[in-house]
């Protein structure tokens, strides 16, 4: 056995190389999580950015009484000093003035005075009128925008499994199946220009969008 031989041998078993070779078995396996992640991403997205945008929930008006800071309880030191958020409490009316909640809270960026007027999107109404089990996001198209460019994110997440699912290359570690292979196959029906167009359209989509909510 020459050196060079010995050396890929010895790399082949090192937790470098097992992992590596646990990652191009997944193949296809690979490509149906990339395919969830894509999918899930994409509907957080969706789901979060209508709310913020007003396009869902009761659209109506929080006067603050008080914010204060709030940490999640399992948070770290470095997110805590990295991601201030703020949680601002106050009266809730709908903007036909037929829902009200004495209650409400909102997650915010910033602290607002006493008497301040947030513009927010009820999730849905409390069950009965004495709980608040009901949540509320403030709206604004700078954030709804941000929300969508994580929806158009996730097409390049399902574009890529939809690309190992189809041919069954792992894009990780030592693939079954090449690249070059995998190409070659994804070109003999549909698969390669629809893995095109999700990809670029993920990644021009999340670009424009993300930048865009500068703008708002």
């Amino acid at each position: 056995m020459t050196r060079k031989q010995s050396n890929a041998t010895a790399m082949d078993r090192s937790p470098g190389g097992l992992v590596g070779r646990a990652f191009g078995r997944l193949g296809r396996a690979g490509g149906l999580v990339f395919l969830l992640a894509g999918l899930a991403l994409s509907g957080w997205g969706a789901y979060e950015g209508a709310y913020a945008a007003g396009w869902a929930g009761i659209h109506g008006t929080l006067t603050v009484e008080h914010c204060e800071i709030s940490y999640p309880n399992n948070a770290s030191r470095s997110s805590r000093k990295n991601r201030r958020p703020i949680l601002c409490e106050g009266a809730f009316v709908s903007e036909d003035g037929g829902n009200k909640d004495t209650h409400a809270g909102v997650q915010v960026r910033q602290r607002y005075a006493t008497g301040t007027e947030l513009a927010v999107q009820q999730t849905a109404e409390p069950t009965t009128a004495n709980t608040t089990n009901t949540d509320y996001v403030a709206t604004g198209m700078d954030r709804a925008l941000r929300f969508f460019a994580a929806f158009a994110g996730g097409w390049v997440l399902t574009g890529l499994g939809v690309f190992c699912l189809a041919t069954g290359y792992a894009p990780f570690g030592e693939s079954a199946i090449s690249y070059d292979e995998a190409w070659e196959t994804s070109g003999r029906g549909a698969t390669r220009p629809t893995v095109i167009g999700m990809i670029g359209a993920g990644l021009l989509g999340a670009a424009v969008l993300y930048l865009a909510g500068y703008f708002f």
